[in-house]
């Protein structure tokens, strides 16, 4: 299997701050991987280590084959799309004259501009400043700029954190047609939602260290209680144990029609979290 990221045994210290400890992961090509913890988790960190702007104290990490121990200053960089917390557009220039600015840098057409605008739902926004966008347009902003030259790989720091629920779910089809397209997505976020509709396998980050690393449906049912709630018609819930001999029950409800619905109860990625950290993803 080829990896577009491979890290291996990392730690990050500053100062007296050890801030990741021991990581040691793989992102296969064509992957969608997301790393999950709360605020102070490393996520941050880890993201700027592997995009060269943060040396690792110990351990290698490799990105696109190349060590992250070096500055690379030739097209490695071209390579990859990057919105971090210290990504920045030129506020007194419009969202247009920024994506020129990189399409003249990545010699790209600048009908690429137009595509950008359009993945990030911004298409009619491109002539206004962008000082005076909003918080979200000007998230949106950055990531058209990450998208704009369809990156080998791309690193999103929580990229939907300022966005409402619909531009959101406009972003998660177009990361979904990017990485169709080829790419491989390494974000950060605290989002389950965001999660469990975009990635293939998630990392649970907690004080610098892996907790758990798996897809998201195989987490859930490794967590599952094994429970299921039947609901009636009348609005009252029953929960039973998922076995055999609950069947006849379930069965004599059915037949009465009393049963407005029946699920297994799965716990969310924010269950298993809270689960083995005891604490919340926020």
């Amino acid at each position: 299997m080829e990896y577009s990221i491979e890290v291996n045994n990392v730690s990050k210290v500053f100062s007296n701050y050890e801030a990741l400890k021991n990581l040691d992961f793989k992102v296969a090509t064509g992957e969608i991987f997301g790393f999950l913890g709360p605020s102070g988790a490393g996520k941050t960190t880890t993201i700027k280590m592997l995009t060269n702007q943060l040396r690792p104290t110990d351990g290698e990490a490799l990105v696109l084959g190349r060590s992250m121990a070096r500055n690379w200053k030739d097209d490695f960089q071209q390579r990859m799309g990057v919105l971090t917390d210290n990504s920045a557009l030129y506020e007194r220039l419009s969202v247009y004259e920024n994506l020129k600015l990189y399409c003249d840098l990545y010699d790209l057409s600048y009908s690429r501009i137009e595509e950008a605008l359009e993945m990030v739902n911004l298409e009619d926004t491109g002539k206004k400043a962008v000082g005076k966008l909003s918080k979200g347009m000007t998230q949106r902003a950055m990531l058209a700029r990450a998208f704009l030259h369809a990156p080998e790989l791309l690193f999103l720091d929580e990229p939907t954190s300022a966005l409402d629920p619909t531009n959101a779910a406009h972003i998660y089809k177009s990361l979904r047609e990017l990485n169709k397209k080829g790419t491989t997505i390494f974000l950060t976020t605290h989002n389950m939602h965001e999660a469990e509709t975009l990635c293939d396998r998630v990392a649970f980050l907690d004080h610098g260290k892996i907790q758990l690393l798996d897809a998201p449906q195989k987490l859930r049912r490794r967590f599952a209680d094994n429970t299921m709630t039947i609901e009636l018609t009348t609005g009252k819930k029953i929960t039973l144990d998922n076995v055999p001999e609950n069947a006849k029950k379930m069965y004599a409800y059915m037949a009465d029609e009393q049963v407005a619905s029946v699920h297994t109860n799965e716990p969310t990625l924010g269950d298993i979290f809270v689960k083995l950290t005891g604490r919340e993803l926020v």
